[in-house]
């Protein structure tokens, strides 16, 4: 069995709408850090130059969202309210059942940016020749993982519209994923229709339905182009368990026999 790594680092010295920050405490400073901890919890005077090179442990503090590199969006993320009777489940209560199963790459790269209906799914699982069953999850290749570190990325891409959004979750889809930011369209794009039409159904479609239905969302994978097939793998994506969150990091895997 091969793994593929299909996910998107964090990475503070990446341009980020929400900027991150990574401060590292090194092995020197933590073994210093560790004695004066034992003096100030339990009355211990440590000499930290009794260790190997005067090193214990290194130590990393990150300040950024829970939607920074790739991670999966809990049905909580998509509002309060929701049309199935009851409270949208946090990132940590998910049945982690919906994170593993058959993967399926649809690819959109030709769409262009801004959004995909439910024809263009129907006609691409046609090309593949691939029926959808309920467990599927379904990955979209976009190609905006090219982007990825820089301001294009949140700019250029292709999402679903309402349309293709409910074909998934029609078919029994519960996880649907991207290497895009967003399963929706890109921001400016929703929003300079909205300004035109005045339709507020253009506005965060694939978001929204989530609250007609539960389903998760994995944004900001990368690297689905080197799968070797569409289909005919195994996709993983856990996430962090995060108590009451809305989304949780996941390091997104391809099983390949």
């Amino acid at each position: 069995m091969r793994i593929i790594d299909l996910s998107s680092p964090i990475d503070s010295e990446a341009w980020e709408p929400e900027p991150v920050t990574h401060q590292v405490m090194t092995p020197a400073e933590g073994a210093r850090h560790m004695s004066e901890e034992m003096r100030s919890h339990f009355g211990i005077d440590f000499d930290p130059s009794v260790l190997p090179d005067g090193e214990l442990l290194s130590v990393d503090t990150l300040t950024l969202t829970s939607h920074t590199g790739t991670h999966v969006d809990a049905p909580a993320h998509y509002g309060t309210r929701t049309a199935y009777g009851s409270p949208p489940a946090t990132i940590d209560q998910v049945p982690l059942e919906w994170f593993y199963g058959p993967g399926v790459v649809l690819d959109l790269r030709e769409a262009g940016v801004g959004t995909v209906d439910a024809d263009f799914i129907r006609r691409e699982l046609d090309r593949l020749g691939y029926t959808l069953s309920p467990g599927d999850i379904v990955l979209l290749n976009t190609g905006a993982d090219r982007w990825a570190g820089t301001p294009k990325y949140f700019t250029d891409f292709v999402g679903l519209d309402a349309s293709a959004t409910a074909f998934l979750l029609d078919a029994g889809i519960r996880v649907i994923g991207t290497d895009a930011f967003s399963v929706d369209a890109p921001f400016p794009v929703m929003l300079n229709t909205y300004t035109r039409t005045g339709d507020r159904t253009v506005l965060w479609p694939a978001h929204f339905a989530g609250r007609e239905r539960a389903y998760c969302q994995i944004e900001r994978l990368a690297a689905l182009d080197t799968l070797p097939q569409p289909y005919g793998f195994t996709f993983c994506c856990f996430p962090v368990k995060i108590a009451r969150g809305g989304a949780g990091w996941a390091r997104a895997v391809a099983l390949i026999p």
